[in-house]
């Protein structure tokens, strides 16, 4: 899903399900590509969660999050206003 609040400042939530238990990585990048974090990189089992991202040390702009799941892959672009 995408985030909310999407603009943020300085934090948002990010959901996901998973219909299976399956190594799970979610990381923000900035918009050159570099990694700014890895929020999440262990086995998750099947459900529904959501991870917060405070980015209050972080300048504002736009920033990706990449989150991949087995097989699956998706990158959302979030804002982030000061």
């Amino acid at each position: 899903e995408q985030n909310y609040p999407n603009p943020f400042n300085p934090s948002t939530i990010i959901r996901f399900d998973l219909p299976i238990a399956t190594p799970v990585t979610l990381k923000v990048f900035d918009v050159l590509g570099r990694e700014v974090t890895s929020l999440v990189d262990e086995v998750k089992q099947p459900g529904r969660y959501h991870v917060s991202w405070n980015a209050q040390d972080l300048a504002s702009g736009v920033y990706y999050y990449r989150l991949d799941a087995g097989a699956f892959t998706r990158t959302r672009k979030m804002l982030l206003l000061r």
